[in-house]
């Protein structure tokens, strides 16, 4: 069974995005470039957690190689644009990868298909240096996408702004508030 590596090495616009109402949003990473657009689906938690790792990365890229840091105040007209239609899932995320190029001082995201029915988000710890971690397979779908230091902050604000866009949280227990309420832990399963 072939694969296909959908690759933008530079994208015209990566983003996140959703579809739907709060509550029921499906979250995507969508690349748009060379008359293709490209859309792949996952979870809340693997775009709050890849914003969070891409600025740990350029935390670290400019403490270790010296590269600038785009500042927020730069971006003059962020891009709040709804994801380009129409949204066609082309595969459903199951492991993120990062990488950044010290040689052209871009960034690599590589968003890799889930395997046969399971799904899994690998988040690797500088502190388990020591484990080799399991590489996913070869004939999985991909989506690489190589941005500059100023687009992967755009990329990160994007994504901080369609976080916050959802359901406010419970201010007791952090879980996201349906407009009806929600049986709160911290109440003992009382709604509230």
């Amino acid at each position: 069974m072939t694969h296909q590596v959908h690759a933008f090495e530079p994208p015209d616009r990566f983003v996140a995005g959703t579809v739907g109402t709060p509550g029921d949003r499906t979250f995507f990473l969508q690349a748009r470039g060379g008359g293709r657009v490209v859309s792949v689906a996952l979870e809340k938690v693997q775009v709050s957690l890849l914003a969070e790792k891409l600025e740990e990365l350029l935390a670290e890229a400019h403490r270790r190689f010296g590269v600038d840091l785009p500042v927020l105040a730069t971006v003059n007209d962020p891009d709040n644009d709804p994801l380009d239609t129409p949204v066609d899932e082309e595969f459903r995320v199951g492991t993120l990868g990062l990488a950044f190029d010290v040689d052209t001082a871009t960034v690599i995201i590589e968003a890799i298909a889930a395997g046969e029915g399971e799904q899994e988000l690998i988040a690797e710890d500088e502190d388990d240096a020591d484990d080799e971690p399991e590489e996913p397979d070869e004939d999985l779908d991909r989506l690489r996408v190589r941005l500059t230091p100023e687009a992967t902050r755009e990329f990160i604000d994007r994504a901080k702004r369609v976080l916050s866009a959802g359901r406010p949280p419970c201010p007791l227990c952090g879980q996201p508030l349906d407009p009806k309420g929600h049986l709160c832990p911290r109440h003992n399963g009382y709604h509230r």
